[in-house]
């Protein structure tokens, strides 16, 4: 998050690829001629197939890892099935590559000798490989690089004279993110073996819990039903919508009325009984069902992926931490619109899981918001359209994961007038319980025409706060003119004069540091000037040789870029400066 040059820590923070030298398009580089090899080689057979007959079926067992790993064996430990994401079903395989393992998974399937058969498999992650050895012909294999969604791959091979068996193998590569594979195809005459059997009629799921609720929605959670491939939600007995995942949000809802939901499971076979009724209830019209900011708040950004800081599940966040700010929503193709994955190196074993740690901090008085951007994040917000594409998909977000509201972490730019215009959509979709924070650059906010600086004092009625980094960005202009250099309480409290005087209030103004060395490539400041910088601003006490002409005891607090890394330093910042914030007049 956030980093300016030298950028040094954060460009390690998604894929082990970007952490070695010369990053992805080396890798590309040096895988790119076996994968063309590779695919050349597929694409030569895929007119043998020919057109499948009657007695063609699907030879792969357990096709779509509703029974776990059965007929699948995986190098070193390297496949799980998970709940989410899935193409089809309840469960789809997930393969982890580590070190000098790629985490190939491998079915050895009966074949007919002389025959053509097309192999196919939904996938999605990082670099994904689909194949089939031992052919007696020609072996074959497809690939795709990472994506955010499921892609069909698909090739066809031919059996030898004698071939009675053939391995079929899905493999990641080498230092890429974990891959998911469902509903696997190896289609043609059946070699002896069989096929899966019909889907029976699912079981009733079970688990439906409520989870995040706001005047107009209700978000549902359930557990997965082996064998389904999606879901019938009702409400009061009708059916008012269907899911293909174990999660959904109702929405045109009254405000303040409880409902009652049922679910039941679906396939080819039938639809099952409906679930025990459980009820929800609708928050007061306006407040959304958020928790209120307090006074003085600290900030924490949550990392969802891992880049060495200590991995944490929102649940094991600190409790000194008021608003905790999810990191990152992501681009689509759609300019503004927003989408959120979680990373499968956080852990959670299903997205209902998340949600119900975003309702339990939510609980807990804790404000839970999604943010947009990042040190390469880059959301382009700058028509009518993509404003309005930006509002949607963001509120549409904070329904389907209960977040209480945004972050922008654009460090790529923006344009205030279209951003204005998307933050003003949202507030009137989302009420007066929107929480809308911001995190620039302190070259953001040196002057009131700054792209940024305009933005939040356009949206000024409706902004929480602003957590400005001081840091990566080396010496700066003060309120008074004068430079300072980062790293000092007069750094710190000289820069938030700018935006003190510029307009916004004191409660819109937080102190944004790295919760430790390694957090950032500089500006890291011990908790001790933290602390001092924030008594220096509400007290006009601990201040170095800037003095603000007035104090602002309604000074929010401090962010901090992360809770990953302040755990991982034994959680000394939010330790210290956590209850000094909350201590403020």
């Amino acid at each position: 998050m956030y980093l300016h040059p030298p950028k040094i820590p954060r460009n390690q923070r998604r894929r082990q690829v970007e952490r070695a030298p010369g990053g992805r398009g080396r890798v590309r580089n040096w895988i790119g001629g076996a994968v063309a090899a590779l695919a050349a080689g597929a694409l030569s057979v895929t007119g043998l197939a020919g057109t499948a007959q009657a007695a063609d079926i699907n030879v792969a067992k357990n096709a779509g890892f509703e029974s776990g790993l059965a007929n699948w064996t995986c190098s070193a430990g390297s496949g799980a099935t998970v709940g989410s994401p899935v193409h089809g079903g309840a469960a789809a395989l997930r393969g982890t590559p580590a070190g000098q393992d790629n985490a190939k998974c491998t079915q050895a399937v009966a074949v007919q000798p002389n025959s053509a058969y097309t192999l196919s498999a939904w996938v999605q992650g990082g670099y994904t490989y689909l194949g089939a050895e031992g052919t007696g012909t020609t072996d074959v294999s497809t690939w795709t690089p990472d994506s955010s969604g499921w892609k069909q791959l698909t090739t066809s091979f031919r059996t030898g004279a004698s071939t009675r068996s053939v391995t079929v193998y899905t493999t990641g590569w080498y230092g890429q993110a974990p891959y998911y594979v469902d509903d696997v195809s190896v289609f043609g005459p059946d070699g002896g073996g069989g096929s899966d059997p019909a889907p029976q009629v699912p079981a009733t799921p079970t688990g439906l819990a409520v989870g995040s609720v706001t005047s107009s929605s209700v978000t549902l959670n359930w557990g997965g039903v082996s064998g389904a491939t999606g879901y019938n939600v009702y409400q009061g007995g009708t059916k008012v919508q269907s899911a293909s995942g174990t999660s959904t949000t109702v929405t045109g809802l009254a405000a303040n009325t409880s409902y009652p939901f049922q679910v039941s499971a679906t396939n080819a076979a039938g639809e099952s009984a409906k679930s025990a009724t459980v009820t929800g209830k609708t928050a007061a019209s306006g407040g959304g069902g958020n928790p209120a900011v307090p006074k003085h708040a600290l900030t924490g950004y949550w990392q969802n992926f891992n880049n060495g800081a200590t991995v944490q599940k929102l649940r094991d966040v600190q409790s000194q931490y008021d608003i905790i700010a999810v990191s990152f929503a992501e681009a689509t193709s759609t300019p503004g619109q927003l989408t959120f994955h979680l990373d499968p190196a956080v852990g959670y074993g299903s997205v209902a899981d998340f949600k119900a740690d975003v309702a339990a901090k939510k609980s807990a008085g804790k404000s839970v918001i999604l943010s947009v951007g990042g040190e390469t994040g880059s959301v382009s917000v700058n028509s009518d359209a993509s404003a309005t594409a930006f509002a949607d998909s963001a509120y549409s977000l904070m329904q389907e994961y209960g977040f209480s509201g945004i972050d922008i972490d654009l460090e790529n730019g923006l344009n205030s007038t279209y951003m204005t215009k998307a933050l003003r959509q949202l507030s009137t979709k989302a009420g007066a319980g929107l929480v809308l924070t911001m995190a620039p650059q302190t070259i953001d906010m040196q002057s009131t025409s700054g792209e940024y600086f305009k933005t939040a004092l356009a949206v000024k009625d409706i902004l929480t706060v602003v957590n400005m980094q001081y840091y990566n960005s080396g010496s700066m202009l003060g309120c008074d003119g004068k430079v300072y250099s980062q790293g000092s309480v007069d750094f710190l409290t000289a820069l938030a004069c700018i935006q003190l005087q510029g307009g916004l209030a004191p409660s819109q103004v937080g102190l944004g540091v790295p919760a430790s060395t390694r957090g950032a490539g500089s500006g890291y400041v011990s908790p001790t000037i933290v602390n001092n910088a924030l008594d220096c601003l509400a007290r006009g006490t601990n201040c170095g040789s800037f003095k603000p002409s007035t104090t602002y005891p309604g000074i929010r607090g401090a962010m901090t870029w992360s809770t990953n890394w302040d755990a991982t330093a034994g959680n000394a910042w939010s330790g210290a400066v956590g209850p000094h914030v909350h201590g403020l007049p």
